[in-house]
C-alpha cells in the first residue's frame, strides 16, 4: 500500500495507473466478451448500432479502478463494504451482459449490494437542511437514514445505466462527474474520496478510447451499473458529509444529468400505466437524435449539460450560494443561445432534402429505404 506520496501526487498517481490498467485490459475484456457470447446483438428500435459490438467492457473499467484503489487508498470498513457490494454489481452485470437477466430480478440484488454497503456504514445520516429560514442547519434522518441511503444508492446506478444509449456517454458523464467530486474532496480536504475519485476518472479515460463513435466495445451492464454504484456510495462518504446549507444541492448538480433522466423515464412511463423498469426509447439522448442531431453531436451537447452542473457544484462549494447560482444562470442562458444557434434548421439542407424526396416519391417502398441505416439502441 502506497501511503506516504502527498494527496496531490497520490491523485495522479491513482489516476495514471487506473488508466493505463483499463486501457491495456479492455482489449482482454473484449476478447472475453466474445469467448462467452457478451455480443450487443441491434434487435429493437432503441439500439444505435448496426452490427454485433461485444460488451462487457466495465470489466476493464472495474480492474482498473479496483487495483489503483487497493494500491492507493487505505482501506476502511466504509471503503470495505462498497468494494464488496461494486464485486456483486459487477458479476450481477457481467450475467445480465451474457443472459439478459430478468429487471425484477437485477433490482433485487442491486438491493442486497447496497445494504452491504449500508451495513458497513456507508450511510447518509444527515442532510443538509433546505429551509433557509430554520436555526438548524442540518436534518437528523434517524432510523430512515438506512432505507433512504438504500434507495440514493439503487437509484444512481440505474440512472446512469439508462444513459447509457450512445457511445461513449455513461463512460464520458461518468467522468466528468468523478472530475468533479474528485475536485470537491480535495477542496474540502477528503483525501481518500479524492483518491479513490482520481481512480474512477483514469479508469474511465483508459476504456474511452475504445467506447467512442464508432464504439469498439460497449461497458454493458458490467461498466454502467459498477459506474452508478461507486458514485452513489462514494457521494455519501464525500459530500453528504459537508454541514453545509449548500451541500443538500451539491450531490444533485454533481450527477444532474443521470438523475433527471431516471426522474423523468419513472414519471413517463407510471404516467403511461406501464412499470417503471420497462425499457423505452425516450431517453434524453433519443430525444436529441431524433431532433436530428447525430451521435456525436448529441454525446457532445451532454458533456457540455453535464459539465455545466459539474462546475455549479464545485463553485456552489466553493465560493457560495450566490455566485454559484449567478455562474449556473449565466452558464443556462449562453447554453439556451447556443442552442438556439445549434438547433436552427439549415436551410439548404432542407431545400436539398425536399428536392430529394420528390425524385424518389415513386420508388418502392424497400427501395426508398437507405442502405446500412442505423437501428435506434
Amino acid at each position: 500500500m502506497i501511503t506516504e506520496l502527498p494527496v496531490l501526487g497520490s491523485v495522479a498517481a491513482a489516476l495514471l495507473t487506473a488508466c493505463i490498467i483499463a486501457l491495456l485490459t479492455t482489449p482482454i475484456a473484449k476478447s472475453v466478451a466474445q469467448k462467452v457470447g457478451a455480443v450487443d446483438v441491434p434487435k429493437d428500435s432503441r439500439r444505435m448500432h448496426n452490427h454485433p459490438i461485444p460488451r462487457m467492457g466495465g470489466l476493464a473499467i472495474f480492474f482498473g479502478f479496483l487495483l489503483s484503489v487497493l494500491m492507493f487508498v487505505p482501506l476502511s470498513t466504509q471503503y470495505k463494504g462498497m468494494l464488496l457490494g461494486s464485486v456483486i454489481i459487477v458479476v450481477l452485470g457481467m450475467f445480465d451482459d451474457i443472459y439478459d437477466l430478468n429487471a425484477k430480478f437485477k433490482f433485487v440484488v442491486q438491493i442486497g449490494a447496497a445494504t452491504l454497503a449500508v451495513y458497513s456504514g456507508n450511510v447518509i445520516e444527515v442532510l443538509s437542511n433546505p429551509n433557509v429560514f430554520s436555526d438548524n442547519p442540518w436534518l437528523n434522518l434517524g432510523w430512515a437514514a438506512y432505507p433512504i441511503t438504500v434507495l440514493w444508492i439503487v437509484a444512481i446506478t440505474n440512472a446512469v445505466n439508462l444513459i447509457d444509449g450512445l457511445d461513449g456517454l455513461a463512460c464520458g458523464v461518468s467522468t466528468i462527474s468523478s472530475m468533479t467530486m474528485m475536485v470537491i474532496a480535495m477542496v474540502v480536504s477528503e483525501g481518500s474520496v479524492a483518491i479513490m475519485m482520481a481512480a474512477l476518472v483514469g479508469a474511465c479515460l483508459g476504456f474511452l478510447p475504445y467506447n467512442m463513435n464508432p464504439a469498439k466495445i460497449f461497458m454493458g451492464d458490467t461498466g454502467s451499473t459498477f459506474l452508478g454504484f461507486i458514485l452513489a456510495t462514494v457521494s455519501i462518504q464525500g459530500l453528504f458529509k459537508m454541514y453545509t446549507i449548500i451541500s443538500f444541492v451539491v450531490p444533485f448538480l454533481m450527477l444532474g444529468l443521470p438523475i433527471f433522466d431516471i426522474s423523468f423515464a419513472f414519471i413517463r412511463r407510471i404516467s403511461k400505466g406501464q412499470s417503471p423498469m420497462s425499457p423505452d426509447r425516450s431517453h434524453v439522448h433519443h430525444r436529441l437524435i431524433d431532433m436530428g442531431l447525430s451521435q456525436k453531436q448529441a454525446v457532445a451537447t451532454l458533456y457540455i449539460i453535464s459539465a455545466i452542473l459539474g462546475l455549479s457544484a464545485v463553485v456552489l462549494t466553493t465560493s457560495g450560494a450566490l455566485k454559484a447560482m449567478v455562474l449556473l444562470l449565466a452558464l443556462c442562458a449562453a447554453g439556451a443561445f447556443s442552442a438556439q444557434i445549434f438547433f436552427q434548421p439549415n436551410e439548404k439542407k432542407h431545400s436539398h432534402d425536399a428536392e430529394a424526396s420528390e425524385e424518389t416519391t415513386a420508388l418502392p417502398e424497400e427501395d426508398s429505404a437507405a442502405p446500412g441505416k442505423e437501428d435506434i439502441r
